[in-house]
């Protein structure tokens, strides 16, 4: 049946309008602003003296006011429980619902004094009633037939337009979240000291969740207890609560699994141990996610917020990579400080070889001149009658002379039992582990480290640890020479002697600095004597130690120094023999 033409003109004046809403209401990305369109559009389509936009709040399960207009101040605070009021109606079955008299509609939950006539509208997104678009008037019957249906193709296009914003939204919060967890990660892995790293984590965790409180639990070494290392914003009762047991806490079971959980309500949650502290610190929703390193659990990163909330998977993957970040910044904390320990342990074994080598010459030094006492001792003949004194003090002097002579013996022979243990040994794995060995202190001192290792470098026939003691003074030597910071560049190479030869017989380590360099008799002396060193500070043991592993080692070691032009130390090795 065709339509009469007032039909065409009212159908064609509500198309027209709906297409000037909609491009008011896609305006804006904003939510709230979005919400704020949509509703100021309603009004002035349906003539209405109010209304308000309510959305489902999944976390608290009520319908809440995210936008409203010339409503009194207390209605924004309104929360409708599903099938709660006229709103909570529509949402519940998803229709809409117009209503000439407020007054006599046992649904009505009364929003203002002044409303007498309502339209609700259901508003859905995917197919699923997330919220309701209500316009009110001071008149009863204010609304007909025509107006709910130019509504309902309203609340299409809005639950479009809000569908949007909720879409830009989030990617906007995703990027938000992304960037701060890059900056996060930055932050975390610059610190190298673990409380410090702990405390960074969960401070940066907490402004990164937007949350009340964060804390860091970490296993014991039974793997039996869980114990507070970190918080940020926690009170003196959290700070205080008892260690928790992995295999009957919650948190327990986050480490043991190694899967995050999140409870929406701590305070009333049977599975959470403290449930009086949460209520007294104001502790509602928790995330909880482990701390996970090479596959293995070592504790757990929590946040709290003071509202129930609800967390997204977005929310759950962020908190994970910032907890696996962190497992990985305690980690390296951690080996940091075994580095540290490992290096005072070396500079120490450095001090006790030199005070060795020390002794040896220092033994060696005495015995030259004793010898001589000795034999002239003995030439002396000092056979004294027994009756006179001088005859016990002759007998005394010789026999600490003898003791004496015993003493050195025993001092050399432990020298000479300290000889090298050799095995086949390949140099380039020895200096990548002394580059490892010795990075920050090369970075604190301003200094970059060059490596230029020859491939397929023959192995030769050396006692690791002696030679890794050897490297490490002439690398601890450069930094000396570079107070000002500089480069050594330490490098690898093979040699034949003679030319001829089919094969490399030596291989050649260059250790070279850009410090200030060595005068000609300070080039003259560097592998002088222990007990001849005219170097200003330190032991000036380091390169006479240098010089007695090379010489062990049937090796040379040599010098090439200019002023001002840095210094570089070169090793010469043979080649292990093949067998």
């Amino acid at each position: 049946m065709p339509l009469e033409p007032d039909d065409l003109k009212a159908r064609y004046e509500r198309l027209e309008l709906l297409h000037q809403v909609s491009d008011v209401i896609h305006s804006s990305l904003d939510p709230s602003e979005a919400l704020k369109l949509i509703l100021g559009e309603a009004v002035r389509l349906a003539r209405a003296s109010s209304g308000s936009v309510a959305l489902f709040n999944p976390t608290t399960r009520f319908l809440e006011i995210e936008a409203s207009c010339c409503l009194p101040a207390e209605a924004a605070g309104l929360k409708l429980r599903l099938g709660e009021g006229i709103t909570g109606w529509v949402v519940k079955h998803g229709k809409p619902a117009r209503v000439g008299d407020v007054s006599k509609d046992p649904r009505y939950v009364m929003a203002s004094r002044d409303v007498r006539s309502d339209l609700a509208v259901p508003l859905e997104v995917n197919g699923e009633v997330r919220g309701v678009l209500n316009v009110d008037s001071n008149q009863t019957h204010a609304f007909t037939e025509a107006d709910e249906q130019l509504l309902q193709a309203l609340a299409i296009q809005a639950a479009r337009a809000i569908h949007n914003t909720w879409l830009y939204e989030q990617l906007r919060l995703k990027a938000r979240l992304f960037e701060s967890l890059i900056n996060v990660g930055q932050t975390i892995n610059s610190t190298l000291n673990v409380d410090d790293a702990l405390r960074v984590i969960t401070r940066e965790a907490c402004v990164l969740m937007e949350a009340k409180m964060c804390s860091l639990l970490m296993l014991d070494e039974a793997r039996e207890w869980l114990d507070l290392r970190a918080s940020f914003a926690a009170g003196p009762d959290y700070l205080g609560k008892p260690r928790l047991s992995v295999s009957e806490s919650l948190v327990g079971i986050v480490v043991r699994r190694k899967r995050p959980i999140q409870v929406e309500n701590v305070q009333t949650s049977s599975r959470y141990q403290n449930v009086d502290v949460a209520r007294r610190e104001g502790l509602v929703s928790l995330l909880s996610v482990p701390l996970v390193f090479s596959s293995q659990a070592i504790g757990a990163l929590n946040v709290y917020t003071d509202t129930p909330h609800s967390f997204s998977n977005e929310e759950i993957r962020i908190l994970s990579a910032l907890a696996d970040l962190s497992a990985i910044a305690i980690e390296k904390a951690r080996l940091y400080e075994r580095v540290v320990d490992l290096e005072e342990q070396l500079r120490q074994n450095e001090k006790l070889s030199a005070i060795g080598l020390l002794a040896a010459e220092v033994a060696h030094e005495i015995r030259n001149p004793l010898t001589v006492m000795k034999m002239l001792y003995h030439s002396l003949d000092l056979n004294f009658p027994a009756e006179d004194p001088r005859a016990k003090d002759a007998r005394v002097i010789g026999e600490k002379m003898d003791h004496l002579n015993r003493i050195m013996e025993q001092i050399l022979h432990f020298a000479r039992s300290a000889e090298p243990q050799l095995t086949a040994v390949q140099l380039n794995g020895l200096i990548d582990d002394l580059g490892l060995l010795t990075r920050h202190k090369l970075t604190n001192q301003n200094i970059t480290l060059v490596r230029k290792l020859e491939p397929d470098l023959p192995p030769v026939m050396a006692d690791a640890t002696q030679l890794e003691q050897a490297f490490l003074n002439l690398t601890l030597n450069a930094v000396e020479a570079m107070p000002q910071g500089g480069k050594l560049t330490i490098s690898t190479r093979t040699l034949r002697w003679p030319r001829s030869a089919a094969a490399p017989t030596h291989v050649a380590i260059d250790f070279k600095d850009s410090g200030q360099g060595m005068p000609p008799e300070q080039r003259r002396r560097a592998f002088s004597s222990l007990l001849s060193t005219t170097k200003a500070t330190g032991t000036g043991l380091g390169l006479a130690i240098v010089a007695k592993v090379v010489e062990a080692h049937q090796g040379r070691v040599k010098v090439k120094s200019r002023v001002g032009h840095g210094t570089t130390f070169t090793i010469i090795l043979p080649v292990a023999e093949e067998h």
